[in-house]
């Protein structure tokens, strides 16, 4: 090393990312490697929660401030220490990700900082995003072009200028105006004065790309109207943004029949799933599909058994040879033979020459993580009176062993054991966890429980129904009851809920399915009668129903 080098780090490198109007999904691939590569993040506040998630849990994340008292009004922030907190790390020689809303090269002012990083002489590089002003008209089922074409003008009405308006007023283009909710009317007003004609249609649209969304269709000139029917305006949320399309394809005849996003049939329903988050995980995924959005609230907590010894001495007869069969009727099973294994410096291979039965498709996937392929998967009904339609009996020609491992919880059910010994195997039994009431969720959560915050509660068993009513209280009559099966309806009517939906199948994704065709049945009765589409939890209280005994 010589000596007399100076001691300064080398620029670092920036990458300006954009994110985003607020879809999570509407992320780049590129993006994603990015966000994970980053030593710090920098992101607009509106977005933090999209991008952070695929930062590693290291990343440095200094928040912006608001500085300019203005633009906090109309809720879009000037952010003006953004270049200085890029700079500063980009000089340090750190990864620097600076993701702003939408696209860096529409939406905002990233120029700035790009530039700034060019006098310094800073690598950088630009990930683009979908542009708001994109994103939300297509969301919103409003094509800004057809086989036709036509010109589509883009318009910020906070610095338009006299003659912006003059020429798109005096036009017929496609005019996207991006704005605020309380200034759209006045909007409106200054294109049907720059000579648009007041009947021009025009869609309104707030929170575009979120479960949030919500699109008013009407023209120049019934806009403030519309909105004031709809009970949008005067409203306290006035200075939220909002994108405004102006032109024919905005036309309520045409946006009716695209409209995607907000037809969905669970969208912007809140959806109460009482498992852990680990265990919601995919079916969490199903339901935000459908446009719900699931709130995973564990209802039950997983800790070793009391007596470790019996757990201990199953694993080392799986080693030893002593099963024939091994079969796992949950992925908390699983997660505590792998546990086991661990402790043991075991893996995967140790299950060489035994056969593995998996409850559903779950724990099979489960299993598949760990390195574990299962031979046997219910084909029917995913349970244990499935599982058991599938097992063959013991035969001891061709079963050089007649023995099965069947770790589970301290309070599973007996009938997979009394199948087996039916069948003509031996079974040990072994209690590998123990269920415990988990606890209560914070308060918050547990007065929108009871108060009808939540427009469905999604229960998986007998015991989700009794340890949810138990730390967080009864579920509001307006809220949505589905069932994943008989006992479990049965359960929950005891505690004096109503039961709204039943699974056609004991599975969770069933379940799920259920509840969505509740959802678009209810949606089109609505539209039938010609009743606006609300959810559960906006119902009126005098038009609640009352809940079955």
């Amino acid at each position: 090393m010589n000596p007399t080098a100076p001691n300064h780090p080398a620029p670092g490198h920036v990458t300006f990312l954009g994110a985003g109007p607020g879809d999570p999904g509407l992320l780049t691939l590129r993006a994603v490697e990015a966000l994970a590569a980053a030593d710090v993040l920098i992101a607009d506040p509106q977005v933090l929660d999209v991008v952070r998630a695929h930062a590693r849990a290291t990343v440095d994340m200094p928040a912006l401030t608001v500085t300019d008292e203005s633009s906090k009004a109309a809720d879009v922030p000037v952010l003006r220490d953004a270049a200085n907190l890029v700079m500063s790390s980009a000089r340090s020689g750190k990864r620097v990700v600076r993701a702003v809303l939408g696209d860096p090269g529409l939406d905002g002012d990233a120029s700035e900082e790009m530039l700034a990083c060019a006098g310094e002489g800073i690598t950088f590089e630009v990930v683009p995003g979908i542009a708001t002003a994109v994103g939300v008209p297509a969301y919103a089922g409003v094509p800004l072009r057809d086989g036709q074409g036509g010109d589509v003008r883009f318009v910020d009405a906070r610095t338009a200028s006299a003659t912006c308006w003059a020429e798109v007023g005096a036009s017929e283009v496609t005019a996207v105006v991006s704005t605020t909710l309380d200034s759209v009317v006045a909007a409106a007003g200054e294109l049907v004065s720059a000579g648009r004609k007041p009947e021009t249609p025009l869609s309104v649209t707030v929170a575009g790309t979120t479960t949030r969304q919500r699109t008013w269709t009407a023209t120049l000139g019934t806009v403030a109207q519309v909105l004031k029917a709809a009970k949008v305006l005067p409203s306290a949320d006035g200075a939220q943004p909002v994108i405004a399309v102006v032109g024919e394809r905005s036309a309520a005849p045409v946006r009716d029949r695209l409209s995607w996003f907000e037809s969905k049939p669970l969208f912007g329903w809140n959806v109460l799933v009482p498992r852990t988050k680990e265990q919601a995980a995919s079916l969490s995924d199903q339901l935000r599909s459908y446009g719900a959005v699931p709130h995973e609230v564990p209802t039950i907590a997983v800790e070793p058994p009391r007596t470790p010894q019996q757990m201990e001495r199953a694993v080392k007869g799986l080693v030893t040879g002593r099963y024939e069969w091994i079969a796992f009727t949950s992925v908390n099973a699983v997660k505590a033979v792998r546990e086991k294994f661990e402790e043991y410096g075991l893996d995967a291979r140790a299950f060489a020459g035994i056969k593995v039965a998996a409850v559903g498709e779950q724990t099979a996937k489960s299993l598949v993580e760990f390195g574990v392929k299962p031979d046997l998967v219910p084909s029917g009904e995913q349970s244990a009176a499935g599982l058991l339609e599938d097992w063959p009996p013991y035969d001891p020609v061709f079963d050089p062993i007649d023995r099965v491992f069947l770790p589970r919880a301290d309070i599973a059910t007996e009938t997979l054991v009394a199948g087996l010994i039916e069948l003509g195997w031996e079974v040990d039994d072994v209690t590998a966890y123990r269920t415990v009431r988990a606890s209560p969720p914070p308060a918050e959560t547990r007065e929108a429980i009871k108060g009808g915050g939540f427009d469905a509660v999604l229960f998986t068993s007998s015991s989700t129904v009794r340890n949810l009513v138990g730390i967080a209280g009864k579920p509001h009559n307006v809220t949505v009851i589905a069932c994943i099966g008989p006992a479990t309806a049965k359960t929950a009517e005891e505690h004096g809920l109503r039961v709204d939906v039943l699974s056609p199948e004991p599975s969770v994704h069933k379940l799920a399915e259920a509840l969505a065709e509740f959802g678009a049945a209810r949606r089109d009765a609505a539209l039938e009668a010609g009743d606006p589409v609300t959810r559960p939890s906006e119902r009126r209280p005098g038009s609640r129903r009352r809940a079955r005994s």
